[in-house]
């Protein structure tokens, strides 16, 4: 009952994604059977210490500890909503250790890569190729998510203010800055699309909505044209989007409103990036480096 009540909570109170909830439920309904198969305790009466030996055992099973990061993030927030409701006087998760993360400087492709995947790499001139290019461009060119491009609807495209409203998490709209070139190939997908009932702007070959799996698959198969990277999604694009702005000399507050970034600490990782390169910079061209 409480985990329904706090789903609940986080859907219509925190406006929390399906994707986002259905990770939490299955943290959850984890962490409850372990209370009652081990302690034979429910959810609601656990301690620090049943939390504590929970974490062990995960990372006895070969949990990573990004992953116990995750569920200890769903547990913590299960728990406030816990205290707020006069369930449970203190937050377990207060006097729980987390094993340390190490520092994962977020993958991006070389600027060369993808002006050679954009300009020079040639994409069928039909609907799906013209459409697969725009996608590539649309994600390189605004950092936008995933999540957020299969949902951009025909109006949300601003021709004469040139910009694009984007829908992010929690349902908060932001406003992403369209340059001449993009809008150029958004007019000209748009003179190949199908016609269709559907006001998504992005649409399958048999007119349907776009889905995360086909735009997923569309950008591991061009990204491989013209990199190594083991990770080829559009959160590569996002990291690339980000990085080479900063390398061009974009300020770090302008970057995080255009990608959507609720704390200035998300976009600042993208810096470690940057500095990476001043540094290689510095060791190519200084005389006693």
């Amino acid at each position: 009952m409480f985990i329904e009540n706090f789903l609940e909570y986080l859907l219509k109170e925190k406006r929390y994604s399906v994707h986002t909830l259905t990770a939490y439920r299955r943290d959850l309904e984890d962490f409850t059977q372990y209370c009652k198969r081990c302690f034979e305790e429910p959810v609601q009466n656990v301690n620090h210490k049943v939390v504590r030996s929970w974490f062990a055992q995960l990372i006895e099973e070969g949990f990573k500890p990004r992953t116990v990061h995750r569920k200890a993030s769903s547990l913590k927030s299960f728990f406030k909503f816990l205290l707020q409701k006069g369930v449970l006087d203190v937050n377990p998760m207060s006097l729980v250790p987390l094993p340390k993360l190490n520092k994962q400087l977020p993958k991006f492709v070389e600027e060369d890569s993808l002006r050679k995947l954009l300009d020079e790499i040639p994409f069928s001139l039909n609907f799906e190729g013209v459409r697969d290019h725009l996608i590539i461009e649309l994600f390189y060119q605004t950092g936008i998510r995933s999540s957020e491009l299969v949902n951009i609807r025909l109006e949300n495209v601003d021709f004469h203010q040139k910009h694009l409203k984007v829908l992010g998490k929690r349902n908060k709209e932001r406003f992403v800055p369209l340059t001449p070139k993009i809008i150029e190939t958004i007019k000209k997908y748009l003179t190949y699309r199908i016609h269709t009932d559907v006001n998504n702007l992005f649409i399958t070959s048999k007119a349907k909505k776009l889905y995360p799996k086909l735009v997923y698959n569309i950008v591991k198969t061009n990204l491989s044209k013209v990199t190594t990277l083991s990770q080829k999604s559009p959160h590569v694009l996002r990291h690339s989007f980000a990085t080479h702005m900063l390398n061009n000399g974009a300020e770090l507050n302008s970057i995080k409103e255009i990608l959507g970034h609720v704390n200035l600490s998300a976009t600042q990782v993208y810096t470690h990036n940057s500095m990476e390169r001043i540094k290689l910079i510095y060791k190519q061209a200084h005389p006693r480096a």
